[in-house]
């Protein structure tokens, strides 16, 4: 019996040590949400991008990159306020802090690639090296994910994983761009959050 007692104190200290350090308050739900809102910018970005298939002028570049930026932008605004409602009803009902030691961690191991791949997409954007644009997103916000998964739920960084070969993958194939992005911004994050969400949340 005290045996018993002993591992099960053990596994209450490991518990709290684990809560403490790493943020396990991610809502699946705002994975599926970020997802869903990406497939809905890629609708509207393919919808803009078919007015050019039969060329496109260099006038029109700027209008189109204009265009394009304004969805990317959208997309992402949405996806973060979702996330921040969804994680913060979530962590208040396990009875976590949304901004505390383990979050600013977080937080930064995630932006500092993120950011990094940002501006680095804006200077090959400047140099109108267009093919590149979805491989730097994808293979910087791989690279984004796996960082901050050392302060979260470690399955995160699968998702960034996968990312990565997406990237790689649009690398390789030059001019399918969109279609990566879909499936990497899109699909991934859809089938993500929805393992994470009957996984740790629906009970």
């Amino acid at each position: 019996m005290e045996e018993k007692d002993y591992l099960q104190d053990l596994s209450a200290i490991k518990n709290m040590m684990n809560r403490s350090s790493r943020f396990i308050s991610l809502s699946g739900l705002s994975g599926i949400m970020a997802g869903s809102y990406a497939l809905i910018g890629a609708w509207f970005a393919r919808s803009i991008l078919y007015k050019f298939k039969h060329g496109i002028s260099y006038r029109q570049i700027n209008y189109l990159t204009n265009e394009l930026w304004f969805i990317a932008i959208a997309v992402a605004v949405f996806s973060i306020l979702t996330a921040y409602v969804l994680t913060s009803k979530r962590a208040k009902k396990n009875g976590e802090e949304i901004w505390d030691v383990s979050t600013k961690n977080l937080v930064v191991a995630f932006l500092i690639p993120l950011l990094t791949g940002g501006v680095f997409g804006l200077l090959l954007l400047n140099q109108r090296y267009f093919g590149l644009i979805a491989p730097i997103t994808l293979l910087f916000y791989g690279l984004a994910l796996i960082n901050a998964s050392k302060y979260t739920l470690g399955t995160v960084k699968y998702l960034g994983f996968s990312e990565l070969i997406l990237g790689l993958l649009s690398t390789y194939f030059v001019g399918y761009g969109l279609l990566f992005w879909t499936l990497g911004f899109g699909v991934m994050h859809i089938v993500y959050g929805t393992i994470m969400y009957f996984r740790y949340e629906k009970k």
